[in-house]
């Protein structure tokens, strides 16, 4: 077993998750923490982050250190003796975006999604849940379980999640919806994700007064997929990668990231909303960066 990167999980609504409500689904509260993962090789325990492999003289915010504490590793012997061809996967809740989590809830590690390297799937939370219960080892637990379920339905569930939340200090990042049973039209095992605040924004651009005639295309795209949401999480990535605090230098690195992320990850929903426009995309970079400005005024 080496290094294996967890799964991109979609937005709601994206075709890769098209009928992943159809069914039995679980839906778990999304934290906002850094990605990480353990399994087990010959040489003993391994951890990585969402991109690497990480160690303990090249560790990420701590994660790989924290495990070898004596009660923490003795959990992780015990679970993985039992299970070696497992691979955890979950979150390493250090401040990131969001600052609103419980003082006892900091600096644990909490998995949200057991692999098996035999089958190369992922299995159920009725699966691995009695398997970490009995190793003592700290999970999500789901918000939901919604069968056959609307959009509506788990915008409400979306509109309850506080979990690990400070009493009166708001909702979670967001949520996560897993339909075991679900694999998409490209034979992908995939979960999709509705988050808090651009929930919030999308609703309060359908209620609030129409958009001017003579948009361009691109400038309508933007506003719809680069959100503040997505720009502080892409600079709470980049300082964090960076080990450091942020400077003035980053922000090239922040409006290409952000680009990236758009033409990479949106440009797909785009072009089913606005039935296959014509883009230029250097139209399309330049309102990118108008946008990212614009939500992030005090580093420019």
């Amino acid at each position: 077993m080496s290094f294996l990167k967890y799964m991109h999980i979609e937005k709601w609504g994206n075709d890769e998750v098209q009928g992943i409500e159809l069914g039995e689904t679980y839906v778990f509260p999304k934290l906002d923490g850094t990605n990480a993962s353990l399994w087990l090789e010959e040489q003993g325990l391994c951890g990585g982050s969402r991109n690497r492999q990480v160690f303990l003289e090249n560790d990420n915010q701590g994660f790989f250190d924290a495990q070898f504490e004596t009660t923490t590793y003795k959990r992780w012997w015990e679970f993985f003796k039992l299970h070696p061809k497992l691979r955890l996967y979950g979150e390493w809740l250090v401040p990131h975006t969001l600052k609103t989590y419980r003082e006892d809830c900091w600096r644990k590690f909490y998995v949200f999604d057991v692999y098996n390297d035999d089958t190369n799937q992922y299995l159920s939370y009725n699966a691995y849940k009695p398997m970490l219960d009995e190793c003592g080892i700290e999970y999500v637990s789901p918000l939901a379980i919604i069968r056959n379920g609307t959009y509506e339905n788990f915008i409400h569930v979306l509109g309850q999640n506080n979990f690990y939340i400070k009493d009166g200090e708001g909702n979670g990042e967001g949520i996560v919806i897993k339909n075991y049973d679900y694999y998409n039209r490209f034979g992908n095992q995939v979960w999709a994700k509705i988050i808090t605040s651009e929930f919030k924004e999308a609703h309060h651009k359908e209620m609030g007064a129409p958009e001017r005639e003579g948009k361009l295309i691109e400038e309508t795209i933007v506003d719809s997929f680069v959100t503040s949401a997505e720009v502080n999480k892409t600079i709470a990535k980049i300082a964090s990668a960076e080990a450091r605090s942020w400077t003035s230098r980053d922000i090239p690195r922040l409006l290409e990231t952000v680009y990236y992320d758009l033409v990479h990850e949106s440009i797909w929903e785009a072009l089913k909303q606005h039935k296959n426009p014509t883009i230029n995309f250097q139209t399309l970079k330049h309102f990118s960066i108008k946008k990212v400005k614009e939500l992030a005024p005090e580093l420019f």
